[in-house]
Order: structure tokens, then sequence, then C-alpha cells
């Protein structure tokens, strides 16, 4: 693993670390043929997708009924585990739900409420690993918001892993489809004989999900477009450089195109996280994929000049996930005002948030960070406002809604208020 210099950083390579795609746009073409197979040919082209992509010969598409005898045949132990990250993630988006207000605005009485969305599909990941986790993290604050229906679409397998299966049960959702990829996203955002239609798709997947998501939110509504992990690491020289590349490792272990850097003012440090995450990465299972993350190019180990250049670093990286690994955490987190979601202090490792913190894992990547939160209650909800003005509050602002109404060029609208007083 590399360590640069913030200062010396060329133009490409500036680039490559801030505007990050991890290859979506190149998927947009095939995901968009997946999706036109989808839409015309329903349930036969999500076999026939299964078989070419997956390799997977898949006989019944709803697998609902699987998932609850996941969950019973699951080891007791790793259950209560599921269970216990559940509850964690339940409690945390319980405490996101707004409340329907309705105030008096001299005469004029307003008011804002809410309703959850009556049906929406979650995209649960699979392919090289499992993610029950993922499954906590997109249905639980969807039953939390009150949606009527929480369709789920995982990857299919001649064994569909049970951990997932019986996560999927354990957070609520009242449909399981085994279809993954650009083909789950066509399914669930357009429907097929089995799989029904769904107002939204929520849910992280690799660069061809990710792609489908964008090209269907003209006709179904997202989240957002989360690619693959992201993670920065801001360390100065009281960080325990063993900790930082673990958090490094960590993230690089999902998919060979995770983006992972850490930042210091500290030369000694860079260079000894550099040296721990190499030798960390030769001890884990999945070192192949690690050690491509942590070589790719949007990855690195950088030194800055000064915390100052390490907080404007932070700021334009605008991580998925933002470590703050300082002396001076909640002082550099006041002046860092973009991540996704952040990880004060040397216990806060960014997999206790990926499992059973509370917080949610279904973040913003690719700079995104910088002007959208992860996923929470509010995307399962729709807001409404309500107004109720009597003839004396209506009187009051009468003259500006008429003279606003005609320099628009309305005259119908504020022929519409002085009806009222006609009457």
């Amino acid at each position: 693993m590399n360590v640069r210099a913030v200062a010396e950083l060329s133009p490409e390579e500036r680039a490559a670390l801030f505007e990050r795609d991890a290859g979506v746009d190149d998927a947009r073409e095939t995901a968009r043929e997946i999706l036109d197979r989808v839409r015309e040919e329903g349930d036969v082209a999500l076999r026939e997708l299964s078989r070419e992509h997956d390799d997977v010969e898949v006989g019944t598409l709803d697998v609902t009924d699987e998932a609850e005898r996941a969950y019973d045949r699951l080891d007791p132990d790793l259950r209560g585990h599921i269970e216990r990250a559940a509850a964690n993630v339940e409690a945390f988006h319980e405490a996101q739900l707004p409340e329907n207000w309705t105030r008096e605005f001299e005469g004029r009485e307003l008011g804002r409420r809410y309703r959850p969305l009556e049906r929406v599909g979650a995209y649960v990941p699979g392919g090289t690993a499992a993610y029950p986790s993922s499954a906590l993290m997109t249905v639980v604050p969807a039953t939390v918001a009150g949606v009527d229906h929480v369709a789920v679409a995982t990857p299919p397998a001649d064994q569909l892993n049970d951990a997932t299966l019986a996560a999927i049960h354990v957070a609520g959702a009242d449909a399981v489809y085994q279809v993954g990829g650009a083909q789950a996203v066509a399914a669930l955002a357009y429907g097929t004989e089995t799989v029904s239609r769904v107002q939204k798709v929520v849910g992280p997947g690799n660069r061809f999900v990710t792609a489908a998501k964008a090209e269907v939110r003209a006709d179904c509504d997202i989240d957002f477009l989360a690619g693959p992990s992201e993670v920065l690491v801001v360390a100065d020289d009281t960080a325990d450089p063993e900790l930082v590349a673990s958090d490094l490792v960590a993230q690089a272990e999902h998919d060979p195109n995770a983006a992972v850097a850490a930042v210091t003012d500290d030369e000694a440090t860079a260079e000894a996280i550099a040296e721990a995450a190499v030798e960390q990465a030769a001890e884990r299972e999945r070192r192949e994929v690690i050690e491509a993350a942590l070589d790719n190019d949007a990855s690195g180990v950088f030194t800055a000049r000064s915390m100052s250049e390490a907080v404007l670093f932070a700021a334009e990286y605008a991580a998925e996930h933002l470590s703050i690994q300082a002396a001076n955490d909640e002082e550099l987190l006041e002046r860092i005002e973009v991540g996704g979601s952040v990880f004060l202090g040397p216990c806060s490792p960014v997999a206790a948030g990926d499992y059973a913190a509370g917080p949610n894992h279904v973040l913003p990547t690719g700079g995104l960070a910088r002007t959208q939160g992860g996923l929470s209650v509010d995307e399962f909800l729709v807001s409404q406002t309500v107004q109720r003005l009597d003839r004396e509050a209506l009187d009051d602002i009468a003259d500006t809604v008429t003279a606003l109404a005609e320099a628009e060029g309305l005259e119908a609208h504020a022929e519409s208020v002085r009806k009222r007083f006609e009457k």
C-alpha cells in the first residue's frame, strides 16, 4: 500500500480519489439491456439471466417460506446475534420517526403529516459473500416506518445462505425472491408474473445493481446510488496504526473496487499504517480481494502537511464511512462536514456500524456523501402539508396572494381569492 503526500498528488490522481464511480457508468448499457429483457419477458428473463450471470438454474423464484425454515434451522447462537442486531437497528430507527404536527400562524392552521409508502423492494447482496446485515439495514427501517409490503431480492444460489434468509425473516420482510443483479432491480421496479411491482427500491449492490437503479429511477423511486464500500480514516500521531489498518482491511474485504484510505499529518504514522495494512491483508481469508482494494486508484495512505490539510482532504474525499482516530476527534468532526457515517475514537470500528451498533450501513458512495445521508426511516415516508385558513387569515394575505398571482400572469389564481370575499 503506497504512502503519498497530499500536496504532491497529480490532477489524474486527485480525479481517481475524488471522482469515484467504481465502473458504474460503464455498466449502464448492460443494465439497460437487462432491464429491457425483464420488462418484456418477465420470469423467463429472470431465470435465463440467473443461468447466464449466476450460473444457477432457478426453479422457484419466490422463497419466502424458505426464509422462515432457514430461521428455524439456524444455529441458535447465531440466530440470537441476528435478533440482537435487529433490535439495535430497530431502536435507532424508531428514534427517527417524525411526529405529525399542526400549529397556528395568525389564523392559518398549518401542519405536516407523514404516511409510509405501501410497497418497497430491498436488494440484499450475495455473490462472493453473504450479507445478513444488509437484510436488517434495509428491511427494518421500512417496517419501522410502517410500510405495508416489503419485498426482498437476493441473488440465487444452489444453496441459499441460511443466515441471510434468517435475517430477512427476522427483519420482517413479506416476500423474498431469489434473483440478483440488475435483473432484480428490474423485477422490483417493473414487476413480473411472480414479483410484484414496488414503489421504491433500496439497498446496496455491485456496479450493475447501482447502474440499474440509476436507470429505473424515472419509473420507480430509489434511495440513492450505493456502490462498493468506502472508508477514510483521519488520524493523528496518537492513533494506533494497527487499528487504523484493521479498518482499512475490513472494508477492503467487501470488494476489489472498495475505496479505502487514511490521511494523517504524521509521516511515521502513515508508514506504520501502510505496513500494518499489508501485513494484515496477508493473514485474511479474502486476501486477494483485500489486496486488490488496497492497491486500487481510489485507495492509499496519505500524508498531510497539517491537520487542516487533512480536513480539506477528508471533505473532498467525502467517504461513505469516516473514522476519526485522533486526540481531538470532536473538534475535527466539527470541521469535517461530510461523511455518510462517522466513527469517533479507537473503540468505534466501522465494523460495529456495519452490524450491530444501530445506525444504518446503507450509505452514499462515490462522493454523494457531500449532499446525501444514509438510509433512514425518512426514505420510506411521504410528507403531506395541510392548510386551513379562516376568513380573517385569508383577508390578511389576500393582497399579497393576488399581487403575486397577477405578477406571474395567473389571473385565475388571483380571482380564486377574490371570489371568497364576494360571497
